[in-house]
């Protein structure tokens, strides 16, 4: 589809979208949390699956105030419909009860609302009264600074599920955070926690809640598929735990010039789970982002990668359902117009994957391989994304939990991959094509390292064998396509691998 034929499509689809009513014009009240358990009761289950797909139309009216002035403009929705506050600040919208919550898309140039936690209250729950009308109205704070430039922050799976893992997320990550963004005090900074918050394990939710805290930054959650209940008879059960704590699903957000979205692709159908994005989400979804002018740069989060390339790199035909989205095509299609990035996680491994013009960032995890030691399976360091963003440009790195920003890769002698025996091995974890990696001898230039298919030797160290690791001995060293080679002699000395990233920034390592 051409440019032209682009824009013609999606301005027609504006329109039809307003026709239809999903897409039309038209803070907060004080925060009481409710009551929250970790675990829903049976009984309570049973009540909201007997109510789920009840259509009660709900009239809901209010405004979005700041400094007590209206705000005009601002999408509201209830996950299925669109409206937009008037000149007054003030918004209707009629929901027919399919959807538990009503949510705002924070504007540019406010203040990200919290919960007394740091995770950030954008949503409220829908309450109707006995005439089926709800007054539900939001409060924002206008930012110091209008915010095109800030950073933001990618943890990908903590992934806690017992007191020691719980232990070792507060004691390494968060310290390790909080003294990172001390250092960006004069811009706005937030997180995104991307899924897998728990290891199934949802009764330590208030300890993430905890971590949140104590990192200083609020924090928008992605659902993963180890946050959902399992013994429930629907998907849309399965989230009821999330809901509680973190609110809807999926939403967006604008910080600056950057329209950040978040999606829900974990499916459960009773006996596992799937990568989709079910109609209603896309539906919401194409008006969401009807309200976007072409161009404009959209981050889009989600904890399943939309296309994992690791069933290339173990010879397969396709990749499995529960690694990449099964309608993925719609979302491409959807983020045809913009300048879109996609951030995930799941995998446990770090890559940079390119399909329909959109970059996907699959991110190397907080827990690593499961806490079983200092890296992921693919040798990429515990660790979370860093991303610098000015005004529409993104900028991103890997922060490895522990180690200063400039620690982007180890290397190993030679002969420590028996694979490759006379040669030295680099591992530069968030190397995408526009990186270069060469090495020199005795302060000399030898040339280009070759880049091909690989196991981390740390990982094959630590994870390879029916006894590794002790905590997690189905975590198995992982193919990999960001293994850097090159020959030398066996009397080489004084070897340095120098990495060059897309932005000019160089990384080097002694062998």
């Amino acid at each position: 589809m051409g440019k032209k034929n682009k824009r013609e499509y999606f301005n027609s689809r504006r329109q039809f979208l307003k026709k239809a009513g999903l897409l039309s014009g038209a803070g907060f009240l004080p925060l009481v949390l409710p009551a929250q358990t970790a675990i829903a009761e049976p009984y309570q289950r049973q009540k909201n699956e007997a109510l789920a797909g009840r259509s009660i139309p709900v009239r809901i009216k209010g405004e979005v105030t700041a400094g007590g002035k209206g705000i005009a403009g601002v999408a509201v929705t209830d996950g299925l419909r669109i409206t937009e506050t008037d000149h007054d600040g003030s918004y209707e919208l009629v929901t027919d009860g399919r959807k538990p919550f009503v949510y705002i898309t924070i504007p540019a140039g406010y203040k990200i609302p919290t919960n007394p936690t740091g995770t950030a209250r954008f949503y409220e729950r829908i309450e109707a009264n006995s005439q089926g009308e709800a007054r539900i109205s939001f409060e924002l704070d206008q930012r110091e600074v209008d915010g095109q430039n800030h950073h933001f922050l990618l943890l990908a799976d903590p992934q806690t599920q017992n007191d020691y893992e719980v232990e070792r997320f507060h004691s390494e990550t968060v310290p390790d955070i909080s003294n990172l963004v001390n250092g960006y005090s004069d811009q706005p900074v937030f997180g995104l926690g991307c899924g897998d918050l728990m290891f199934d394990n949802l009764e330590l939710f208030p300890e993430y809640e905890k971590a949140v805290d104590n990192m200083g930054i609020p924090f928008f959650q992605v659902l993963g598929n180890h946050d959902i209940l399992f013994d429930v008879r629907s998907t849309e059960a399965s989230y009821e735990v999330f809901y509680e704590y973190f609110g809807p699903a999926y939403y967006s957000f604008d910080v600056g010039e950057v329209h950040y979205v978040v999606l829900n692709d974990i499916f459960w159908h009773g006996g596992g789970y799937v990568g989709y994005l079910d109609r209603d989400q896309l539906d919401w979804l194409e008006a969401d982002l009807a309200r976007i002018e072409d161009g404009r740069t959209v981050v889009v989060s989600l904890h399943i990668p939309v296309l994992s390339k690791q069933y290339v790199r173990l010879g397969r035909d396709s990749p499995p359902t529960h690694i990449a989205v099964q309608n993925r095509e719609e979302l491409y299609r959807l983020l045809e117009p913009f300048n879109a990035h996609i951030l995930s996680g799941h995998t446990h491994e770090h890559e940079h994957v390119f399909e329909h013009g959109v970059h996907e960032h699959i991110h190397g995890t907080v827990c690593g391989a499961w806490w079983s030691g200092p890296i992921c399976w693919d040798g990429t360091p515990n660790g979370y994304g860093l991303y610098e963003v000015r005004g529409s440009e993104l900028r991103w790195h890997y922060k490895s939990t522990g180690f200063d920003l400039d620690h982007q890769l180890r290397t190993y002698e030679r002969g420590r991959d028996p694979e490759a025996p006379d040669e030295i091995v680099a591992n530069v974890w968030n190397w995408d094509p526009d990186w270069s990696v060469v090495w020199y001898e005795g302060g000399d230039r030898r040339g280009g390292m070759s880049q091909r298919l690989g196991l981390d030797p740390k990982s094959v160290e630590l994870h390879d064998g029916p006894d590794k690791p002790e905590r997690r001995t189905w975590v198995n060293p992982q193919l990999n396509n960001h293994m850097f080679y090159a020959p030398v002699s066996a009397d080489a000395r004084r070897i340095i691998v120098e990495a060059t990233n897309r932005w000019g920034e160089v990384f080097k390592a002694e062998v």
